[in-house]
């Protein structure tokens, strides 16, 4: 899958999420670029919404916060499907894909003539590390 050209913005962006292992809002991620000239909210998110569009980061809808794709380089999320296992301790996000899960819900589409346009699935509890 080709990178696409991003803005310096973008690019800030994504090189703040891709340097945590946490989620983080858009207000938290203002915060860390003031430095970098950032000043406003919009600008975070403008960059935010370019940057889900090409799946280069994920919106944690439970959360309201955003996380780097753990898959750039493939296309895996070009199908619509990303699931997410949040620990509700630590916050620590681990992205996973399973086709098993991907074929089920499209059979579920297809009986109940359902076109999805986006399915994000968000599993809360504790990672092995806090449920230790």
């Amino acid at each position: 899958m080709n990178q696409p050209t991003l803005t310096k913005n973008q690019s800030l962006v994504l090189g703040v999420l891709r340097q945590t292992d946490q989620p983080l809002s858009a207000y938290t991620i203002l915060d860390k670029l003031r430095d970098q000239g950032f000043r406003a909210p919009l600008q975070v998110y403008r960059a935010l919404e370019k940057l889900l569009d090409t799946g280069l980061v994920h919106r944690l809808e439970s959360i309201n916060s955003f996380v780097a794709c753990a898959h750039p380089q493939e296309s895996c999320c070009s199908h619509g499907i990303v699931a997410f296992a949040i620990c509700n301790s630590c916050g620590q996000v681990s992205e996973f894909h399973d086709h098993a899960i991907d074929d089920r819900l499209r059979q579920w589409e297809t009986s109940k003539q359902f076109r999805a346009e986006k399915t994000t699935i968000e599993i809360r509890g504790l990672c092995a590390a806090c449920a230790a």
